[in-house]
């Protein structure tokens, strides 16, 4: 009766969430391909799911008096999964994920890269300062890491190093990223290529840099307890892809360009335009579909 009273919890919480209903206001959407539990439920026995649902609605009419029942509380199933917990209303209450090792320590790597600050004194981070300088003007000689020659990469100053204090060292290793592994893309962004172009147009690395700090308040990863499902989705996808931040990057970028085409933006709705596009990207990552950072649709843009 036990293991069955804990089906028929999670059996309820998959369906709020595979019909929405029971969710409003602020409630949390959890997209139906995204649930957690779905695969084993449906590895249940088809005996198993009538007792379920016999149960559920005995439950569900005994819980209708009561105006704060909840869906239970949160149950593991294996590792790596996410648990979600709503009260009847579709408020919002919690969200756990439970972690493997190797999921542990690829979130720790992604947690200390973020928490690098860029430094002028470090000859690694000098070193990756002219491999972007490289990968993005490969005939072209770098007189120096302050020099007036990087203002047409978009940096708002002759030294760049200045520009890198919003996100830290992780923000050049996503350009660098990008350049190397998407050129054409790379190139395209960093010359204007392509749409009806503003007279005023955004710089480039320094958006760049803003895009980097989108992805990680979107992601808020150093919040000890996961506030959103994307984050959650995030993890699942950083299991399987230790590249998976470095590719979310290009395509946020790939997006906010194509975004500032469609609304024909000036620089000074560069914040506007930010924001369109962290929900853009939010929205891709809770599709159905979208296991990969390479399932997203806008992932097609990059080439």
């Amino acid at each position: 009766m036990a293991i069955l009273t804990v089906a028929c919890s999670l059996y309820r919480q998959w369906e709020m969430a595979k019909n929405g209903t029971g969710l409003s206001g602020e409630g949390f959407f959890v997209p139906p391909g995204k649930w957690p539990f779905q695969r084993e439920l449906q590895a249940t026995s088809s005996h198993l799911i009538y007792e379920m649902k016999m149960k559920c609605s005995v439950d569900a009419a005994t819980n209708a008096r009561d105006e704060h029942a909840t869906c239970g509380a949160p149950a593991w199933i294996g590792r790596g999964l996410t648990c979600v917990c709503f009260n009847r209303k579709g408020v919002y209450q919690r969200i756990f994920i439970n972690l493997t090792p190797q999921q542990e320590e690829r979130v720790r790597r992604l947690k200390h890269r973020m928490k690098v600050h860029f430094d002028t004194s470090r000859t690694d981070h000098q070193a990756a300062l002219r491999a972007l300088w490289s990968a993005t003007y490969p005939d072209i000689k770098l007189c120096g890491l302050v020099s007036d020659q990087w203002k047409e990469m978009g940096w708002q100053g002759k030294d760049p190093s200045t520009d890198f204090r919003g996100a830290g060292f992780i923000s050049l290793e996503n350009l660098l990223f990008f350049a190397k592994t998407f050129s054409i893309s790379f190139q395209r962004l960093l010359k204007k290529q392509g749409g009806k172009r503003s007279a005023w147009e955004y710089p480039f690395a320094v958006a760049g840099v803003n895009v980097t700090f989108m992805i990680m308040q979107m992601l808020d990863l150093d919040n000890t307890k996961p506030r959103t499902f994307v984050r959650s989705v995030f993890m699942q996808m950083l299991s399987e892809n230790e590249w998976a931040f470095d590719l979310l990057y290009c395509v946020a970028f790939v997006i906010m360009d194509k975004q500032w085409l469609e609304r024909n933006a000036t620089y000074m709705e560069f914040n506007e335009v930010l924001k369109s596009t962290r929900a853009q990207v939010e929205r891709e990552l809770l599709m159905d579909d979208v296991l990969r950072i390479e399932d997203m649709p806008s992932y097609t843009l990059l080439c």
